[in-house]
């Protein structure tokens, strides 16, 4: 026997000796992996067309969260011929640098929403939420109609957003200032065109509002769309009646 074979063997006869030497080998080799990547700003992947989400797309997200939203919908599109064809374009890592928490998901019991965005008209959306039969019949999605009753509580957005500039998310002091401000006129412009589109209109204050502008803005940032697929768009003018013929998405 070898003298380094015996010197491992008395250590393994000296379990608590073993055992702190083998968790600090963990811990140095962690510390390796993982200080550069933090060290190195260039290890994060950005893209230019990605911004931050607007005041009342945070609110909006975090009610897709507080809903459990994320326990049903994946938001990561895998480079794979089959999720190509049915959801779009692959995800791509700097889509989420401003996501504080991601919502990749692991399950799919609904469909994956990382290209949901603009792929249906508001209406469609607020009528999913409030009976999701209505929009895709075969649907097993549990209705969320009291999104449509609740008020939305915008009081500490300002502070929600310095949370999120702590951690990254490069949001200047105007917009911090404003953030009530301009959540309100954009739930304003979305509920405008969900009554212009022949929904229920008084929705501005609404909670649905909010979820809506923030699965509006999904997959949109890195969206190149040709000239077809924009002619066959979702537009404010669409009716009612296209808004709750897409039968396809569970």
């Amino acid at each position: 026997m070898s003298n380094q074979e015996s010197i491992h063997r008395r250590l393994e006869g000296w379990p608590l000796v073993f055992t702190v030497l083998t968790v600090a080998a963990i811990l140095v080799g962690t510390a390796v992996e993982f200080i550069p990547t933090f060290l190195v700003q260039g290890n994060v992947e950005t893209i230019d067309t990605v911004k931050p989400f607007t005041p009342l797309e945070v609110v909006g997200r975090d009610l897709y969260i507080r809903e459990g939203c994320v326990n049903c919908h994946s938001q990561m599109v895998r480079p794979f011929r089959h999720e190509l064809e049915r959801y779009g374009d692959f995800t791509r890592a700097g889509e989420t640098v401003y996501e504080h928490p991601f919502l990749w998901g692991s399950k799919r019991i609904g469909p994956d929403l990382q290209r949901v965005g603009g792929k249906y008209p508001h209406l469609w959306h607020v009528r999913h939420m409030e009976d999701p039969r209505s929009t895709s019949p075969r649907s097993i999605m549990p209705p969320y109609d009291w999104l449509l009753r609740r008020e939305v509580d915008m009081d500490d957005l300002p502070a929600r957003l310095r949370a999120l500039r702590r951690v990254g998310v490069p949001y200047t002091d105007d917009e911090i200032e404003n953030a009530v401000a301009l959540a309100q006129a954009q739930a304003v412009e979305i509920a405008t065109e969900v009554a212009q589109q022949g929904g229920p209109a008084n929705l501005a204050d609404k909670e649905i509002t909010a979820l809506v502008a923030f699965l509006q803005r999904l997959g949109t940032d890195i969206e190149t769309p040709t000239a077809e697929e924009d002619v066959a768009a979702s537009s404010p003018s669409q009716t009612e009646a296209s808004a709750t013929q897409t039968p396809d998405v569970p």
